[in-house]
């Protein structure tokens, strides 16, 4: 089971997340090149929700809904629970690390969870697999949707929301409609992605890799890092830290009390706790205005590193306990 996420590139993928914001830092898309890369972003997150659409098999989101108990029970904390954490948050982390990246702390709070890493974390802890590929897809699916309807509710034009007429056709056209044409064009084109299943993947991580270079770039040239101090991202990795612990309890305590089994309460943590990258970052950088996607997404990238870290020490403790329990 514990190959399933060695196999995974996140560690590549982290680095070259790291990578692009150093870069952005020393090198930073301005003038000229800004704009071009403006129209690339553009492109590559139209790309990057084809290859959701095309992925993701319509049976995936049909098998496993009647129990409809679990994947209510992940969808609440993901899309309730959290952003009333975060709104709870932001006055008290406004003062500390400033409005900016309290902002940013709320925003992750919004996103949808993972695919990937809730699935692997699940069948490593030896939880409830089938369930959680049904709950974190219909996360991904209905986040595209309630993330942009959350920000605009919770965080309003003050934060730099950029959603207006023309913003609202841009989500539609570089998110729900390549979305809707990947599935649409997924009998087509199933055999083609399963051959090649690791390159595209490879793509898709390299548009994540660039959406974080465009942000960062933005936040270098409005004076962003002039805004942020050390003791700042210290701060950020803190309040990460305890919220991911506080949130990981919370969803195993809160399970039990409802009569959910070991498997179903597992894939409760791993499915409700985590905030996806691969999501939030595209849509940040169509929903913000570009000086404040700098700061936006600086938390996301800080909790989402610190729940892998976690959820991979909390799923090697599960996977122990079931073969304990195997062996007895």
């Amino acid at each position: 089971m514990r190959s399933l996420l060695d196999r995974s590139p996140i560690d590549g993928f982290v680095l070259s997340i790291l990578l692009a914001v150093v870069v952005a830092a020393v090198v930073p898309a301005d003038g000229g090149f800004a704009d071009v890369m403006d129209w690339v972003v553009t492109l590559l997150i139209a790309l990057l929700f084809f290859l959701y659409g095309a992925r993701l098999h319509p049976r995936e989101a049909l098998n496993g809904l009647t129990h409809w108990r679990l994947h209510l029970t992940i969808l609440s904390f993901t899309f309730i629970a959290f952003p009333i954490i975060g709104v709870a948050l932001k006055p008290l982390l406004e003062p500390v690390i400033g409005e900016h990246l309290a902002l940013g702390m709320l925003y992750l709070t919004l996103v949808p969870s993972t695919v990937q890493s809730s699935i692997a974390f699940t069948s490593i802890a030896r939880g409830n697999v089938a369930g959680a590929i049904v709950s974190a897809s219909a996360s991904n699916l209905l986040g595209v949707v309630l993330t942009p309807l959350l920000v605009v509710f919770v965080m309003g034009s003050g934060a730099g929301v950029q959603i207006t007429g023309s913003s609202v056709t841009k989500i539609l056209l570089e998110i729900l409609v390549p979305f809707i044409v990947g599935q649409l064009a997924r009998p087509l084109i199933s055999g083609f992605m399963a051959r090649y299943a690791a390159p595209t993947k490879y793509v898709d991580r390299s548009s994540i890799v660039v959406v974080v270079y465009v942000a960062f770039s933005e936040g270098v040239v409005s004076g962003m890092w002039s805004m942020v101090s050390a003791w700042d991202v210290v701060i950020v990795c803190v309040v990460s830290t305890v919220f991911v612990l506080a949130m990981l309890w919370v969803t195993g305590w809160v399970p039990r009390r409802l009569g959910f089994d070991r498997a179903d309460t597992i894939a409760i943590q791993f499915c409700g706790t985590k905030k996806s990258l691969a999501t939030g970052l595209p849509l940040a950088s169509v929903m913000f205005a570009g000086g404040t996607v700098g700061f936006i997404v600086l938390p996301l990238m800080v909790f989402h590193q610190i729940q892998l870290i976690v959820c991979s020490i909390l799923a090697g403790r599960y996977e122990r306990q079931a073969i304990a329990a195997e062996a007895a």
